[in-house]
């Protein structure tokens, strides 16, 4: 049979598998809890396999790995072994069972909602609701960007086709009934993305150019791009792209809503060991691929990758080392789902978050009496519009490595010190929540406005604010750490002067 029919074929039957769980699964969507939390009764398995899918896409795959995998060699698999420790085991650890206690006293779908019951002021959830909505979008981008660049390199089909069949199929499992579906069509996913990123490891370990772990030993005697040396200035980077993507997830409102749906705490414990578990093989995995990206990349190969996509050339850097990697079809085939299945759940989660968000805390907002059945219309049309937003930025030339960082800097450097303070300091005030939240906002602000600016600039000055504009991940890190340093110094001050 023709490779590309079984690659079709492939990906025709997973379609076809997502179509037959969301008709079943949104039969019993009909409140609006249901869509957004799952009716807060989603066990371990769900809730786990759900965060995990969210958090590693084709984003992880393609965008991060490749890029880290060519600017740090084996040193990258430190970025998958830090989303493992702080993104997943401490992440579970230290807000699960917390969060789950206090979306369900207080009745909660969204962080917005968090933030406005928490602190008492509707202001900063209305702030909360326009800036996840619109800085979500850029992440959601870099997902389809990932899926675009793999689809051409690999199946030879444009990147607009591609998109706009992931972007069909996403929206048409938030249709059928949003959060239940979602996460149900996540555990299927999730298992895909363990074997596939499994059988993914042992052929490209065992590929012509790898030779398995002797041949990596050789090379990286042999080539100081293996393993580069890192001065200062590259650790650093390297450091702040592990504290973003591992730490940014305690900020991100589609990751800390799989903790609102968990059932009970019995729940959340065993959510601890699968969620660690699924990070260790997937996003280990994934960047342990992206760290032998040298060992494929020839200088001609590099060089026509440079001339065909100079703007974005790291995004295409793993989907190259599986075509050359000689991956059966078949294993092919199952690649594909397993990275298409990574990134429609996060286009789920990420969209339905926004959508949400908009919908139940800025429109209700100031139409209190709007009836449920409108609500969850809603919803669901603010989900196409949000998708239909997401598919035109990822037609621009911003590589998924800035999307994702300006995104995550500014939503998680705005909203993780109020959130993750709460849980545990009960004085933590209204003044130091915003203070925190303006903090971290106006920090992580300057690389993607810069980014913006430099469609207009040229010149000394462009090239200045276009190096400003790479330093996403830097930012981004030290919005979170001032963002936390603010929140608890002022909320510190207030109750010392109060008492």
């Amino acid at each position: 049979m023709p490779k590309d029919a079984v690659l079709w074929g492939t990906i025709a039957v997973y379609i076809l598998l997502l179509v037959g769980v969301g008709l079943a699964a949104g039969r019993g969507s009909r409140s609006i809890a249901d869509i957004t939390v799952g009716g807060r009764q989603t066990g371990a398995w769900l809730s786990a396999l759900s965060y995990g899918t969210a958090y590693f896409s084709a984003v992880m795959f393609v965008g991060y790995a490749g890029s880290t995998g060519y600017s740090f060699g084996l040193w990258g698999v430190l970025a998958g072994l830090g989303n493992v420790l702080f993104g997943s085991l401490l992440a579970w650890l230290v807000l699960a069972r917390r969060t789950r206690k206090i979306a369900a006293e207080l009745n909660l779908h969204t962080m917005p909602e968090f933030l406005e019951k928490r602190y008492g002021s509707r202001a900063m959830k209305f702030f909360a609701c326009l800036v996840i909505f619109v800085f979500l979008v850029p992440y959601s981008a870099s997902v389809y960007k990932g899926l675009a660049s793999i689809a051409q390199v690999l199946l030879g089909v444009g990147d607009m086709t591609f998109m706009i069949i992931i972007a069909a199929l996403a929206a048409l499992l938030l249709l059928f009934g949003g959060y239940l579906v979602q996460a149900r069509a996540d555990f299927i996913q999730g298992l895909i993305m363990m074997a596939g990123v499994a059988l993914l490891i042992y052929f490209v370990l065992k590929s012509k150019p790898v030779g398995g772990f002797a041949g990596i030993a050789a090379f990286a005697r042999q080539n100081p791009l293996a393993m580069p040396r890192l001065d200062a200035e590259r650790w650093w980077a390297l450091l702040s792209l592990v504290l973003m993507t591992s730490f940014g997830t305690w900020g991100l409102p589609h990751m800390i809503g799989k903790f609102f749906g968990l059932k009970d705490n019995r729940q959340a414990r065993r959510g601890i060991t699968i969620s660690t578990l699924f990070a260790l093989l997937v996003a280990g995995g994934g960047y342990f691929i992206g760290s032998l990206c040298h060992m494929f990349l020839s200088p001609e190969i590099k060089t026509a990758l440079l001339s065909e996509h100079p703007a974005t050339f790291t995004d295409y850097i793993v989907p190259t080392m599986l075509k050359l990697a000689d991956i059966p079809s078949v294993l092919l085939g199952v690649v594909l789902v397993l990275l298409i299945a990574a990134s429609v759940s996060t286009l789920c989660s990420v969209t339905l978050t926004a959508s949400s968000t908009l919908v139940l805390d800025f429109y209700r907002g100031f139409r209190p009496q709007i009836g449920e059945r409108k609500l969850r219309l809603g919803t669901k049309l603010v989900c196409l519009t949000f998708v239909a937003a997401s598919f035109a930025v990822a037609n621009s030339k911003t590589p998924i490595f800035d999307l994702m960082s300006y995104s995550w800097g500014i939503i998680s450097g705005s909203f993780l010190a109020p959130y993750v303070l709460a849980l545990y300091y009960k004085k933590t005030s209204r003044a130091g929540a915003w203070s925190g939240i303006l903090t971290g906002f106006l920090t992580a602000l300057p690389p993607a406005v810069c980014k913006l600016a430099t469609v207009f600039m040229r010149g000394g000055a462009g090239a200045v604010v276009e190096k400003l504009a790479g330093y996403g991940t830097q930012f981004a890190v030290a919005a979170m750490a001032l963002s936390v340093v603010v929140c608890f110094a002022v909320s510190a001050w207030g109750a010392r002067r109060r008492s």
